[in-house]
């Protein structure tokens, strides 16, 4: 799904942040713009929250912030992001001004996100599919398997769509093959999480227990993009083999929808609140300095997709220009597994990665 673009532009952005870290640019900003959602999904508590949201006026500051260039991708999503009392006059903006967007839906309102899709035109639909048909509703605490699937069959034409499958203690990897099956069926991307610790969906999980982890993941898997190896990779970063510096907190970022600008999805640390001040001074100030070098340097906390997908493409493509022993010398000691000197080459050897 990525194009060779996308990694020079994404390149020169890293080098950029690190070079000036008082004038970091953004090339993603997730907006999670409202509490509303009518799922009851067991992996999030959003839908247990008192409504709330943020503002067209409050959304319109921040997407005309200096850190926010014309190529960052914003993400608008909730709770369930069609459910915003504004979300027409958002996307309406968006479209106008900043059409560099996406949309993220559960699906369980259709006909809304279809006529949002059409007349707003989004870059790319992200729908969540988490299993089967039967397990499913188990995941989810209601049953949209067949309004997912009807909107992929209505829209796969019109707009790119993303299938966001996320691992949890509640379906398994035979529910992760279903879902890429679905995405080759229908030709569009597909999208594989696991379950972590996310401090505004108040989630507190606990590590996958499962044994043989990397044996069991589905074979189908090799025929998805960016999604093999950060799978493999959370076996060893669960047994704590695996420590990457987390560096996707300098290009990446998400905003709550009662202002609080986290430094990362997982940790309860803010950089500020929009309501208080600006999201360049808040992104860019000394004191968020401060915070994004001592959690880039010490934390290994977890295994986010939003993150950690960032760290592994980092790495990876390090080492196809550089040995790993002059990647240190400017990056930091890092390890893939429990041998320091093992590259990703190496370990993936056997196996067919990106």
């Amino acid at each position: 799904m990525y194009k060779i673009g996308d990694y020079i532009h994404n390149g020169l952005l890293y080098l950029n942040n690190m070079a000036r870290p008082r004038h970091k640019k953004l090339s993603q900003l997730m907006i999670y713009a409202t509490t509303i959602c009518q799922s009851r999904c067991k992996h999030c508590s959003i839908w247990q929250k008192p409504h709330e949201s943020l503002s067209l006026d409050e959304i319109r500051s921040i997407v005309s912030s200096r850190c926010v260039t014309k190529k960052t991708v914003v993400g608008l999503e909730g709770g369930e992001f069609v459910l915003h009392p504004q979300y027409r006059e958002i996307m309406q903006w968006l479209h106008d001004n900043h059409p560099c967007y996406t949309l993220l839906s559960n699906g369980l309102a259709p006909a809304k996100v279809i006529d949002a899709v059409r007349e707003y035109k989004p870059i790319r639909l992200y729908l969540s599919l988490d299993g089967d048909k039967q397990s499913y509703p188990g995941v989810r605490g209601v049953d949209g398997y067949d309004k997912v699937i009807e909107l992929i069959e209505t829209l796969k034409d019109e707009v790119p769509i993303s299938l966001m499958f996320c691992l949890t203690p509640w379906n398994g990897f035979a529910d992760m093959d279903h879902v890429i099956g679905v995405a080759k069926k229908y030709g569009i991307d597909v999208r594989v999480g696991i379950y972590g610790t996310m401090d505004f969906f108040e989630t507190k999980a606990e590590l996958l227990d499962v044994a043989d982890f990397r044996s069991q993941i589905p074979a189908s898997i090799h025929d998805t993009d960016e999604n093999y190896d950060f799978v493999a990779l959370y076996d060893e970063w669960r047994h704590g083999r695996l420590k990457l510096r987390c560096q996707s907190i300098y290009s990446s970022l998400v905003i709550h929808s009662n202002g609080d600008v986290p430094v990362c999805q997982n940790l309860g640390v803010n950089l500020g609140n929009i309501r208080e001040n600006s999201l360049d001074d808040i992104f860019n100030g000394r004191a968020a300095h401060k915070i994004q070098c001592r959690y880039d340097r010490n934390c290994n906390g977890c295994w986010i997709n939003f993150h950690r997908k960032y760290d592994i493409i980092l790495l990876r493509n390090f080492e196809k220009m550089l040995p790993k022993r002059m990647i240190e010398w400017f990056y930091g000691t890092y390890q893939w597994t429990d041998d320091r000197s093992v590259t990703y080459k190496y370990y993936f050897k056997d196996e067919q990665t990106p």
